[in-house]
């Protein structure tokens, strides 16, 4: 949840983000990993953002993992074998305070072979750079402070002001997934007003993939405790229905617009179908896809 928040932050403002990161305002846009090779990818906690000049790849952590050393140097490969004259930086973002010495690992070496990459923990950043930018508030709970709840405040009288209905929703909604790494979610709800993150694609997303879920759990664990894992709207309207809107979210997501005869085909899928379709559209890359899935039913 915390890492795809991050990445959507990072797709969403890639100008604060290259700012930050980069040191000037960029102009980046989004590269798939799905480019640098054919290879699979592990793609739920890194960014990759491009100019024409520079690739940004950005690895977002809650926690240090031994594996990362090796991934980056991976990664630099890869993106070396496809765009052989572009520079790129690579950067690993500690979210959470950590004593590991993980934390502190910026090489990857073996033999004659050295990768290097950057690193920060965003517990030793100072919070006034992320409250320059709203592509950087939902960053400062976690920057370096002994009140993270004056921090969140700061935060959310920045918000208050941001105009663009859209973009203060979704920086509203990032702030809150953030802030729970060290925050009550009492404390964040008493602070953010939840009317304004509903409206965020970041808060629907995470919000369908609870449900799905909860969904999962009262199918193989029966309705009762379906209940009290948190799908009483979906019991109340109807589980088949609740799926369907859940799936047709995640599609839209996924691929944008979904065609009316799909969405018709969709409805009409029973709740194991659905379940089934929830899990596969995350391997989808275009609509050919999701056609080719309804067609083997």
């Amino acid at each position: 949840m915390y890492d795809n928040t991050c990445k959507f932050i990072a797709e969403t403002f890639p100008a604060d983000i290259a700012t930050w990161l980069l040191g000037e305002p960029i102009s980046l846009t989004k590269l798939e990993p799905s480019e640098l090779s054919a290879e699979p990818i592990r793609a739920d906690s890194l960014i990759f953002l491009e100019s024409e000049e520079i690739i940004l790849h950005a690895e977002f952590q809650t926690a240090p993992k031994p594996d990362i050393p090796f991934r980056m140097a991976d990664y630099r490969l890869r993106a070396y074998r496809r765009y052989p004259g572009k520079q790129m930086r690579q950067i690993v973002i500690y979210l959470r305070q950590s004593g590991s010495d993980l934390v502190y690992q910026n090489t990857f070496e073996f033999d004659n072979f050295r990768s290097s990459f950057e690193v920060i923990r965003l517990w030793e950043q100072p919070t006034e750079i992320f409250l320059q930018s709203p592509g950087l508030f939902p960053f400062a709970v976690l920057s370096q402070t002994n009140n993270a709840d004056n921090v969140l405040r700061q935060v959310a009288g920045q918000i208050e002001r941001i105009s663009n209905n859209r973009e203060q929703s979704n920086v509203a909604a990032s702030t809150a997934m953030l802030a729970g790494l060290v925050l009550s979610k009492d404390l964040i709800n008493s602070v953010l007003r939840q009317e304004i993150m509903r409206e965020s694609v970041i808060y629907q997303e995470i919000e369908a993939e609870a449900m799905q879920k909860g969904i999962q759990q009262g199918i193989q664990q029966g309705v009762q405790q379906g209940i009290q894992q948190g799908v009483q709207q979906g019991v109340q309207q109807g589980v088949q229905q609740e799926a369907v809107s859940f799936v047709l979210r995640l599609l839209k997501r996924r691929l944008g617009e979904v065609k009316p005869e799909l969405q018709a085909q969709i409805q009409g899928l029973s709740v194991q179908q659905l379940e089934e379709l929830g899990e596969a559209l995350l391997d989808f890359q275009s609509e050919s896809d999701l056609v080719a899935w309804l067609e083997k039913l």
